[in-house]
């Protein structure tokens, strides 16, 4: 090699240049000497010089000859193994099968502990790993809610649930109804937080949550001209309730003394996150002009919303020196996002929590409920009772408790859309609240839209101030729906189905010229056959079918019931008429 290289000096040998060489030009001086490019090697000289003359290249001897064409030969197997190597490669990755979706559990995601890590209890871990600040603690990396609830030591129930209930001594009174309706003494576990002493804070009602005053929150700025300055004290309820440290909890979930929860509903879907992860899971308003005057992405605080464990202690870490960056803000669930928003978390919306700023009558909205099970219910003093003619806003909620909830809690509110053939009608099951039937055949694609039975939570606001797509309650005086309200549920244990019966809510209709039978003349009462189904949120999301069983023919029965069965739609099967 040395031989080489030192005649390629004596020759003046090197590679070409960008400059342009004249006829007469000498050797090159070994300082100015320029290594050989690949191409060079090769053969080429690397560039394309049309007004220079190529410079002879004699070798100096042919031991350097044959050097370099074993040099070539080198370099070409190399490369040919490099690209065999490629295309095995490539072919691999082509028709190699697919890993399956689940990460693996050795997979980690490191989070900061000083972010999202919590010791819960006095002094043992509860499903949270505990380590120094400094140290980073491995937190199952993220998986499908289906596969995270199977990973976990247990799946989450309602022991693993913790709520705090923002309530006021003013209107204590009237609202502590409705926590009675959902609590359930000795399985639930939760605190109502007050600004005031009540007189059930020393004598224990047993049919309410343990309740606590909040504490002083007069150090914090509040600067909102037309707030009130309790949304702070509102806002640290989470932070206040984690620092009681229970534990074993996996969730803290906030809501409103208005707030009816459903609890089985909410443990079923908590159930399909990972716990041990930073969520912070709710719904926006259904006011548009709400979501855009606070924000689409924030949970409002009256649906409820949850925030797991580590993302818990994470907000008691920082939320009193959060709350003095943001005096400016109207409530408190602003307030929370603000410091989500620090914090990078964003909100997991989930369908089911219902902050209803709206005016009116519900019926449009739970008779579409959304594909989803139902978990919360609010402003329930602002809206009429959902059942006419009940004794008060808490005695109907109690009515939907006490059957439907009790027999099938998933399934209320699901909406199933079948058809009367024979009469033409549409028939749309809100199972365990109420079943429309409107005269002709009405699509589901336009069934499954909320009629517009209640008013904006704005009063100038039209019908394009709300955050999803509503419909008029009839288009044609004879397509105004007739309403079969909820009146009495059960389980036939020699049928092994749920049946509930629903009666003609009884109200003037406007006079109708079509050829066609009138509702309320041919049914008085309608019953639903439905099993329950422990599983339906286990699968795809899906509406149920419902099917018309039977249904008078004419006035002159005795008998003015129309049977419907509900249940999980077969193979092929659509909501139609053939």
């Amino acid at each position: 090699m040395q031989r080489c290289e030192a005649a390629m000096r004596d020759e003046g040998g090197g590679g070409g240049g960008k400059h342009k060489v004249p006829s007469d030009a000498k050797p090159v001086a070994p300082n100015n000497t320029k290594p050989l490019s690949v191409w060079g090697v090769l053969g080429g000289d690397g560039h394309h010089h049309h007004n220079a003359k190529p410079l002879p290249r004699p070798w100096a001897s042919r031991d350097c000859k044959s050097f370099f064409t074993l040099h070539r030969l080198g370099f070409l197997l190399f490369l040919l193994s490099v690209s065999l190597l490629y295309f095995l490669h490539t072919y691999n990755l082509l028709f190699s099968p697919l890993p399956s979706c689940p990460v693996s559990s050795t997979a980690v995601l490191h989070l900061s502990s000083a972010n999202f890590t919590t010791s819960i209890g006095n002094g043992s871990s509860a499903d949270v790993g505990r380590s120094s600040p400094s140290t980073p603690v491995p937190i199952a990396a993220p998986r499908s809610p289906s596969s995270a609830a199977a990973a976990s030591p247990a799946t989450t129930g309602l022991q693993h649930i913790v709520f705090g209930i923002a309530a006021s001594a003013k209107l204590w009174e009237k609202r502590k109804a409705y926590i009675k309706v959902w609590w359930r003494p000795r399985r639930m576990r939760g605190f109502v937080w007050l600004d005031k002493p009540v007189k059930e804070l020393k004598a224990t009602d047993p049919g309410l949550p343990l309740l606590k005053i909040s504490g002083d929150t007069s150090r914090f700025p509040y600067t909102h001209r037309k707030g009130d300055r309790s949304a702070i004290r509102i806002s640290r309820i989470v932070s206040e309730t984690f620092r009681l440290r229970l534990p074993n909890v996996r969730w803290f979930v906030m809501g409103d003394d208005d707030t009816v929860f459903f609890p089985d509903n909410l443990a079923c879907i908590l159930s399909r996150f990972d716990h041990r992860q930073p969520y912070y899971i709710g719904s926006h308003s259904e006011s548009h002009l709400q979501n855009i005057y606070f924000s689409y992405n924030m949970a409002y605080g009256g649906g409820g919303f949850a925030i797991s464990a580590p993302l818990a202690a994470a907000l008691a870490r920082v939320q009193d020196k959060c709350l003095y960056r943001y005096p400016a803000l109207y409530g408190s669930d602003d307030r929370i996002q603000a410091c989500m928003a620090e914090l990078g978390v964003p909100l997991t919306r989930h369908p089911g929590f219902h902050q209803y700023d709206v005016y009116g009558d519900l019926l449009g909205l739970l008779a579409a409920h959304p594909v989803a099970p139902l978990i919360s219910l609010h402003h329930l003093d602002v809206v009429q009772p959902l059942f006419p003619g009940a004794g008060s806003r808490a005695a109907a909620i109690r009515r939907l408790f006490d059957g439907p909830v009790r027999l099938d809690s998933g399934g209320v509110m699901q909406q199933s859309i079948c058809y009367e053939r024979r009469q033409l009608w549409t028939v749309s099951v809100a199972w365990g609240f109420a079943v429309t039937v409107v005269r002709g055949v009405m699509s589901p694609r336009e069934m499954e839209m909320p009629a517009r039975t209640f008013l904006n939570w704005y009063p100038r606001a039209d019908y394009t101030a709300y955050a999803f797509n509503t419909r008029p309650v009839a288009r044609n005086p004879c397509q105004k729906p007739f309403v079969y309200y909820l009146a009495s549920a059960r389980y036939d244990n020699a049928r092994q189905t749920t049946v509930t019966e629903y009666k003609r809510h009884r109200e003037t209709h406007p006079l109708c010229k079509w050829r066609m039978a009138d509702p309320s003349a041919l049914v008085d009462r309608i019953v639903v056959h439905k099993k329950p189904d422990p599983g339906l949120w286990d699968r795809a999301p899906r509406r149920n079918c419902c099917r018309v069983l039977s249904s008078p023919k004419d006035a002159k029965k005795r008998d003015r019931s129309m049977v419907i069965d509900v249940g999980t739609c077969q193979e092929d099967e659509i909501s139609g008429i053939n």
